[in-house]
């Protein structure tokens, strides 16, 4: 009998919300659908409004967290109908929802995600794991990121060191020793796609630069990387995490406002300050890795890969989808996964990761309302 579960997963690129069919019956994951439903512009708009908001915590999101469990809810239904499966044969859905301020070093530390999972459950007729960052932080952690421990799952090797790049808006490692070996390690290493993604949208008018042709076609500005490569971030040790909080248009203008670089040479060098921070993360603390293992959306970015390849000469550089699974869809079905953790009353975190007090069991359950259930 199969074992499902959906993993919902919206990123800081804010360009769409991947779902994920994942069937668990064995040991490794078996993505049977998968879907991209791109959010309204409207929706989107409130969304790129809410980020910037002084005091997400002492606004009232109701309305907007609301807007985003319906148009999970959609999304959801139509991966279901795709896939040919009913609700009722679906354990439980794990929703990310949308990330509107992550801020761990607050004083009262904190992760803000929206969409509703209350909504969720009532519009699918299926039981919602959801908030899975909370518990985390409550045992002292960052609460990010929390894929490590699902890479530790899928992707660790017996044979080899290896590092899991995920490069969404921010980039993010798992450091992977053989799987007889408990310690796994990773942090946020800073800036995946998301400045690249609005430069390119400020400049080109494009969502991203596709393929990375127009990083390719200019100069790394050297100086203007090497001032960016001071940031206090990059120099912190980890555990550590960050977001659009801190890598956004703002933090750029303050390394280019006095330049002369060209809007091109700019794009280039963000492409290698991308490459460079996470190369150089993987050498300080993975220097035994034999295999790199890239997902997320940077792996479509050529110029990206080339550069990270160059970075670390002599590691493989490849994608999961040489160990069976979509780089695409792994940050889905790791919500999956984790939604499953939650129900077995298993961890979800690593603390050597984020840095908690103990393993615990991350998100809380919303079951479907009794007049879903059969």
């Amino acid at each position: 009998m199969a074992d499902l579960f959906i993993g919902l997963m919206s990123g800081t690129s804010m360009d769409g919300i991947d779902t994920a069919l994942v069937d668990f019956t064995s040991r490794q994951p078996n993505i049977l659908a998968t879907h991209n439903h791109c959010y309204p512009a409207v929706l989107q708009q409130q969304l790129e409004n809410a980020l910037g908001l002084a005091a997400p915590l002492n606004t009232d999101l109701a309305t907007i967290d609301d807007a985003v469990g319906d148009i999970f809810s959609v999304a959801t239904n139509e991966l279901l109908g795709k896939a040919g499966i009913e609700a009722e044969q679906v354990t439980a859905i794990g929703s990310h929802g949308q990330t509107i301020r992550h801020d761990p070093d607050a004083p009262k530390p904190y992760s803000l995600q929206i969409g509703n999972p209350n909504i969720i459950a009532r519009n699918t007729g299926i039981d919602v794991v959801a908030d899975f960052r909370r518990a985390d932080i409550e045992a002292g952690g960052q609460g990010a990121p929390l894929v490590p421990a699902f890479h530790q799952a899928v992707f660790a090797d017996n044979s080899e060191d290896r590092v899991i790049l995920n490069i969404g808006g921010i980039a993010n490692i798992t450091i992977l020793t053989p799987a007889n070996d408990t310690q796994v390690s990773g942090f946020d290493t800073g800036p995946g796609n998301t400045l690249m993604d609005n430069w390119a949208q400020t400049h080109l008018q494009t969502s991203m630069d596709i393929n990375g042709d127009w990083a390719a076609a200019g100069q790394v500005d050297t100086a203007l990387l090497e001032h960016m490569l001071t940031d206090t971030y990059f120099q912190a040790v980890p555990p550590k995490s960050t977001g659009r909080e801190y890598f956004n248009p703002h933090w750029l203008s303050q390394y280019t406002a006095d330049g002369d670089a060209t809007a091109n040479s700019i794009q280039t060098t963000l492409c290698e300050l991308t490459a460079r921070t996470a190369a150089t993360a993987i050498q300080l603390y993975a220097d035994s890795a034999k295999r790199l293992l890239v997902c997320g959306g940077g792996v479509h970015n050529l110029q990206l890969m080339k550069r990270l390849a160059a970075n670390l000469p002599g590691l493989t550089v490849d994608t999961t989808a040489t160990c069976g699974i979509n780089p695409d869809w792994v940050e889905a079905a790791a919500f999956a996964w984790l939604a499953k953790q939650h129900l077995e009353g298993k961890p979800g975190n690593i603390p050597a990761v984020t840095g908690a007090s103990e393993a615990v069991s991350l998100g809380r359950l919303v079951r479907q309302p009794p007049e879903n259930v059969l």
